[in-house]
This record gives structure tokens, sequence and C-alpha cells, in this order.
């Protein structure tokens, strides 16, 4: 997380636990400035989410996604109750 990278609005970070080096697979795109969970400091409640990209081009796409209705299932909150399928993404080098 300690990058330069901040989690601004398109902007993709990896999520994790508790636990500041627990992020593997799964990742979530920003839909506002979530600046507390930005890196602030090498410790525990510091190192924030690492930002390791951004939406270059369809942010009307994440915006429908956003407003999904959502529920709680198998104790987790806010999962869309109709699933959401993403049919393509592509990766841009800069």
């Amino acid at each position: 997380a300690d990058n330069g990278l901040q989690n601004t609005v398109g902007s993709i970070a990896m999520a994790r636990t508790g636990m500041p080096h627990s992020a593997t697979s799964q990742f979530f795109i920003n839909v506002k400035n979530n600046t507390s969970l930005n890196h602030r400091s090498k410790n525990g409640s510091g190192w924030g989410y690492a930002v390791f990209g951004e939406v270059s081009e369809g942010m009307e796409v994440i915006e429908a996604i956003r407003v999904v209705a959502t529920g709680s299932n198998s104790g987790h909150q806010n999962v869309p109750l109709e699933p959401v399928i993403v049919n393509r993404a592509y990766h841009v080098a800069k």
C-alpha cells in the first residue's frame, strides 16, 4: 500500500482482512474518495489498502453495479441479491 497511489474514485485496490499483508485475490473499485483507506504509516492501523490500477473507461458500468440491491448472505453484508457478472475487463499498459 506504500506505493504513493490513493484510494480515489475509479481506483482499484486489493481487498484484505484486518491483517495488513493478507491481500491475495480479491479487489474493489472505489466509487468515492476513500482517504481513510490510504497508507499513512507502516503499522497495523496505518497500512491502508494497496491501489494497483484505475478504471480508464466505463465508470458508468461501475455506477450501475454500485446501485444494485444488496442484502446479507452467509454472514456477509452488502452482497448483491442478483449475481453481477463482469463479461470482460482489459489490462491497459501505460
